[in-house]
């Protein structure tokens, strides 16, 4: 279990290195030496949230902030979140933040989306606590 959490934890720190970059499920998991089907499934039962929309999430949040505290291009920080368009970013970030990009900016309020995955002892107590919980409530 212990290497369970442990690979977790390079996977979260590998996809936060990497989020400018282009890197998918298969990069994750051959740099953390599991298969991309295992590493998904213990990555989702420790966080509650599968590898590839966290990082997803991950580059939204990231575009977002970039958004409201910087004035670079939409485009240049659709290309940064990992779009080959504005028009695909503005999509998946409308769906997310509710506006589309300009809107957002114009708003100038950042809310983060998803915020980077913390691998602390009491998440993880929380997390297998709450299973045992409904567990017996069963």
């Amino acid at each position: 279990m212990k290497n369970q959490k442990e690979a977790v934890k390079k996977a979260i720190d590998y996809i936060e290195k990497n989020l400018e970059k282009e890197i998918n499920l298969d990069d994750i998991s051959k740099n953390i030496g599991y298969s991309k089907f295992y590493l998904n499934r213990i990555f989702t039962e420790y966080t509650g949230i599968t590898m590839y929309k966290y990082l997803h999430n991950r580059r939204l949040t990231v575009a977002a902030e970039k958004l409201v505290k910087t004035d670079k291009p939409i485009i240049q920080i659709a290309y940064e979140a990992g779009y080959d368009t504005q028009q695909s970013f503005s999509f998946a970030f409308k769906q997310i933040y509710l506006y589309p990009p300009k809107i957002y900016r114009d708003i100038g309020i950042f809310m983060p989306k998803q915020n980077q995955i913390s691998m602390c002892g009491f998440y993880f107590f929380n997390h297998k606590f709450i299973a045992q919980v409904k567990e017996i409530a069963a």
